[in-house]
């Protein structure tokens, strides 16, 4: 059986033992709006009525998000002249 990004997201929120505040906070830094609402939907079981999948984007920007708090913003790109 393949992990879905579902099952990633869920895994990274255990063993980084963030809360659904922590999520959304990361995601806002890369500019990425979810309410604590979507976000629970994320976690629910799949034959649940309001399960929601999440998407290659979401986690995407997650991960980027992740990066940002743990590492801090990528620096500029120094230019040729």
């Amino acid at each position: 059986m393949a992990l879905t990004n579902n099952d990633i997201l869920k895994k990274l929120r255990v063993a980084l033992k963030y809360r659904d505040e922590d999520i959304v906070e990361i995601l806002k830094l890369v500019d990425f709006d979810i309410s604590k609402s979507e976000l629970g939907a994320l976690f629910r079981n799949e034959d649940h009525p309001k399960y929601m999948d999440c998407g290659d984007q979401l986690l995407r920007n997650f991960l980027n998000g992740l990066i940002i708090k743990k590492r801090g913003p990528r620096p500029p790109k120094p230019t040729n002249k």
